[in-house]
């Protein structure tokens, strides 16, 4: 791949993440959170999965139980967590503390899966908590929305490790379309437990909807796993930080929202520390007597 192709899908794919919160918080206002994530979730995991029918299958219970693990954590945990936490806090700064998980990898990595990080990756880790505690710890009082979108990027964090260790037993994009399929219909059901689920069936909420199912969902993941594959996953993975600027960027264009300069300074050194986590030659050392993560 050449430079410039490789460039300009690395700003569309996270370009296409940073712009489903915003687009997100514009479905809100046509459908509970949860029932818009899951119907969501199980458009595009279904979609997916019939694209990919002719790929290799998940093989026995096992496989079927990880894909579904994975769906918990990273459909269902993560955009629940997220698109919830936008009852109390902007879509700009749910996109900021959700993106802090390249941070929580390092932590639960050497926490859990017997990681060594060297100590440039830890500064980062450092400076995004840092950039966590400048852009929502200094607020005079931390709302809900805060610690709900902190979950998502905890359940971001596990999703990553998760899939790290049981990827090299699936083809990507068939696991990308079950474990959106599991997490959807994991929604669908906490949709009907906690909320009072409606959707008002319009052109626009229509419009939201496809835009997340199809840019947000199949071709979001579809790039990001093409770019892995064909590139370096580790100069990949260091313009994640790019997403959450995306979606203030796009918060501002698309809904009006206002950002206060603690969030911007905050969102900063939150862009620098996972830059540093994953910049080149920055990746984990293992122990010779731990299992790969």
């Amino acid at each position: 791949m050449n430079k410039w192709a490789y460039v300009g899908l690395i700003l569309l794919t996270t370009f296409l993440m940073g712009v489903s919160f915003p687009v997100g918080k514009l479905g809100l206002a046509f459908a509970t959170p949860f029932l818009l994530m899951g119907i969501r979730f199980v458009l595009a995991g279904g979609l997916l999965a019939l694209m990919t029918a002719g790929r290799r299958q998940p093989r026995g219970a096992k496989q079927w139980l990880q894909a579904a693990a994975i769906g918990l954590f990273q459909s269902a945990g993560v955009m629940g967590c997220a698109y919830y936490s936008m009852h109390w806090i902007t879509s700009g700064e749910s996109a900021i503390i959700t993106c802090v998980n390249p941070l929580l990898v390092v932590l639960f990595g050497t926490v859990f899966a017997g990681s060594r990080y060297r100590p440039l990756q830890w500064f980062g880790v450092v400076l995004g908590f840092a950039g966590v505690v400048f852009s929502f710890g200094l607020h005079l009082g931390l709302q809900p929305g805060t610690y709900i979108g902190f979950a998502g990027a905890v359940s971001f964090a596990v999703a990553t490790l998760l899939t790290k260790r049981w990827s090299p037993q699936f083809d990507m994009n068939v696991l990308a379309a079950y474990q959106m399929l599991a997490g959807g219909l994991m929604l669908l059901l906490l949709s009907l437990l906690t909320e009072k689920p409606h959707f008002a069936v319009n052109d626009e909420s229509v419009a939201v909807l496809l835009w997340l199912a199809l840019m947000g969902s199949i071709v979001q993941f579809g790039l990001w796993y093409y770019l892995l594959k064909n590139g370096d996953p580790g100069k990949t993975s260091a313009f994640l930080f790019l997403a959450p600027i995306f979606g203030v960027f796009m918060s501002w264009i698309l809904l009006g929202e206002t950002v206060g300069w603690q969030t911007l300074a905050g969102g900063a050194l939150i862009c620098a520390g996972i830059f540093l986590v994953n910049r080149d030659g920055a990746q984990p050392v293992r122990r010779a007597s731990s299992p790969a993560a």
